[in-house]
């Protein structure tokens, strides 16, 4: 009988791993790469799309679906998987991150965050246990904790500040999802460890999650412009101060070199807009390598995006019509091109289960990082 959320590592190799999530709705292989709905949709996509791509679970975004239609407007059409038509997982993030993206909107308390709304200028308050609820009202699979994500350039002592709040948040949320029992029967909840780039607040607050428990660890507060070698950095040495028989998330990750290390280095799931938001500005991912398809030279280009892709895309569509639709501003183009991109990520992460699993993984990596960046 599928339980409501279990985790098992099926294969490593260094510690790099692949593994499998059973949940009610759906498995979810590893590593996996959630396209992000912020609104409900994975833009530009039809969610049977977006499954055909090869993708097991999606992101939906707590902050923004609360202003609109509104969690309880979405809970009484069905929760959030009725109305957008995707019966598989769905993670939703807690509204945190946007208590750093839209500072100049809001007011921090350690009760929460008061938000005055991006869309009309009307105030919320986002907590801790108001962020569990109205994921529960949207009927997400996995629930993440409540947090603040300061930046990494911040001062250290802000920094601890702000992750021994998050810790507090975190301990409220696990609280606020367990009294929503039925939810939390068939729901999982994942905590976010912070710290921005400081081995020891890192350590601290990967203490204090494990103390409350969580069904799976999320990586916070990287991919805020710390750089990837600063990143890559923090995952040397934040993932063994997690349960490795947890999944690790990278949140708001990244570019494909990006997923690459981070995979290298023993994580599990990623999300990330770059492959959506890229395709609806011409931009497509190759395994040569991004391209830019406004690009003059592609006017004339009878070659498919990537003669190594399988997808429809490439299967029908030739590099200059690609490029005309771009020129044009036809939605198709962003439609086409969003479909390769999201289509390239599910072969990467499918590609580095099997090298995993063959025990081959760090031949892939060479290959790749050869081919995508033209590097040893």
């Amino acid at each position: 009988m599928v339980q409501r959320f279990e985790f098992q590592v099926e294969a490593t190799d260094g510690r790099a791993r692949t593994g499998r999530i059973r949940m009610l709705r759906g498995e979810i292989a590893t590593p996996a790469f959630m396209p992000v709905g912020t609104a409900a949709t994975v833009k530009a996509m039809k969610p049977e799309s977006v499954r055909a791509t090869g993708a097991d679970i999606i992101l939906g975004n707590t902050y923004h679906l609360m202003l609109r239609p509104g969690a309880e407007r979405m809970a009484r059409l069905g929760g959030l998987h009725d109305f957008m038509n995707w019966h598989r997982p769905i993670l939703t993030d807690s509204g945190g991150y946007q208590v750093m993206s839209l500072a100049e909107l809001r007011k921090l308390t350690e009760e929460g965050v008061e938000f005055r709304s991006h869309i009309d200028g009307s105030k919320h308050m986002l907590t801790p246990e108001r962020s569990m609820e109205i994921q529960r009202l949207l009927g997400s699979d996995i629930v993440m904790a409540f947090d603040e994500c300061p930046r990494a350039d911040r001062p250290r002592d802000e920094i601890a500040e702000s992750m021994e709040l998050s810790m507090r948040w975190a301990k409220r949320s696990r609280v606020g999802f367990d009294s929503g029992e039925e939810h939390a029967e068939r729901a999982a909840l994942f905590g976010i460890q912070q710290g921005a780039l400081d081995p020891d607040l890192r350590r601290i607050s990967a203490e204090k999650l494990i103390d409350i428990g969580f069904d799976g660890y999320a990586v916070g507060g990287l991919a805020v412009g710390e750089g990837q070698e600063a990143m890559f950095g923090v995952l040397d040495y934040a993932l063994d101060m997690l349960p490795h028989d947890r999944p690790r998330y990278l949140m708001g990750v990244g570019k494909p070199d990006d997923l690459v290390g981070a995979v290298e280095r023993g994580i599990d799931m990623f999300d990330c807009v770059l492959p959506t938001r890229s395709g609806r500005n011409g931009q497509a991912f190759t395994w040569k390598g991004p391209i830019n398809l406004r690009n003059a030279r592609f006017a004339e280009d009878p070659e498919p995006l990537d003669k190594r892709c399988e997808c429809a895309v490439c299967a029908t569509y030739s590099r200059a019509y690609l490029h005309h639709l771009q020129k044009s501003g036809e939605i198709l183009g962003a439609m086409l091109v969003t479909e390769h991109n999201l289509s390239f990520y599910q072969a990467l992460m499918q590609a580095m289960r099997d090298a995993i699993g063959a025990a081959r993984f760090a031949d892939f990596v060479a290959d790749f990082r050869r081919d995508y960046l033209g590097s040893s």
